[in-house]
């Protein structure tokens, strides 16, 4: 459906999603007569997507992973720092430009069933990104879409009248994900796109949304707190801590040799399913600490066991260190 790709011969070769210095600040008062408090969601993110290629955004509650998956999707403008989606800058481009790259970007959210208008009829909610984007397409091409799209998500025709209270959750997160590639994207953001489902449905939703990269040459944004999924589907890795990247690299790279001890700790909790493999723990101190009143220096080194006074005092930079990027004055240099 999108014969030509937004940005057209504009964009670098192979990038799908260019972010430089991406910021993103709140600023919320706390009661009358008190001046406002300013909370950086996002502070400093630099990211790039490669086209066909999976990025994945991990680390805690209160990261920033959503906020950043927000101005990925242009759903908000970025406070500060530079965005390009296939190659075009969404705050310089024109109105009809805008409205393609906003057709080639498109997001899954973790709750199914909050994303999706429990009055109106699956097909009905299939057929609308059509109905508004597409006004070539008549009441016939788009219904015939639809149901194209629903087999591709492996759920049949007789579901096309059905509401959403009548899906399982799976089945739901599936009609979620067909109606994000109705405009045919080439970019999609997946906000915790398999946290709300069963174990068993996880993997089913996982290998659905693998066949559709295949098949469809998309990019994906994977938003996610569980590195087990990050490791299947995922080529690059990104670790946010408080705002801020703290780690990057390849996949199989982090996952070998995590260099920040935020990395380490987090790939150190994750389940194994080996009962006689090696068990390895690393303890982080305390609870992120509160963005409205971050530690000053690296905001790790409350809870970092390799913290010393320079770290209290500076903030680490993300430098390439071996393979990978990282932010810590604790890790040597290859």
């Amino acid at each position: 459906m999108n014969d030509e790709p937004p940005g057209g011969g504009n964009r670098p070769d192979g990038i799908a999603v260019d972010g430089q210095g991406l910021a993103r600040y709140y600023a919320f008062k706390t009661g009358p007569l008190r001046p406002s408090i300013l909370v950086r969601a996002v502070e400093d993110v630099s990211l790039q997507i490669r086209k066909g290629k999976t990025l994945g955004v991990v680390g805690e509650s209160g990261c920033g992973k959503s906020t950043l998956a927000r101005l990925v999707s242009m759903i908000e403008p970025p406070t500060a720092g530079r965005l390009s989606i296939m190659g075009r800058d969404p705050a310089s481009a024109t109105g009809v430009e805008r409205s393609a790259l906003r057709r080639a970007v498109q997001i899954v959210f973790q709750d199914p069933y909050g994303s999706l208008n429990p009055r109106k009829k699956i097909g009905v909610q299939l057929e609308e990104p059509l109905r508004i984007n597409r006004r070539d397409l008549d009441r016939a091409a788009r219904r015939a879409a639809a149901l194209a799209m629903l087999e591709k998500v492996g759920l049949a025709a007789e579901h096309y009248q059905r509401y959403p209270h009548m899906f399982s959750g799976g089945q739901r997160q599936r009609i979620a994900i067909a109606r994000a590639l109705m405009l045919r994207p080439e970019i999609v953001v997946l906000d915790e796109p398999v946290s709300a489902l069963d174990l068993s449905v996880q993997a089913q939703v996982l290998n659905l949304l693998a066949d559709l990269q295949d098949e469809f040459g998309l990019s994906y944004m994977l938003i996610s707190h569980s590195l087990s999924v990050v490791r299947r589907m995922t080529d690059e890795i990104m670790v946010m801590y408080l705002g801020r990247v703290v780690e990057r690299g390849p996949q199989a790279l982090v996952f070998a040799r995590p260099r920040h001890p935020y990395t380490q700790a987090l790939i150190a909790a994750t389940p194994v399913a080996d009962p006689a493999g090696p068990k390895r723990r690393i303890a982080i101190k305390g609870e992120l600490p509160s963005p409205i009143n971050p530690p000053a220096g690296c905001a790790f080194h409350p809870r970092c066991p390799l913290a010393f006074d320079r770290c209290r005092l500076e903030r680490p930079a993300l430098e390439i260190k071996g393979e990978t990027a990282v932010a810590c004055f604790a890790v040597p240099p290859d």
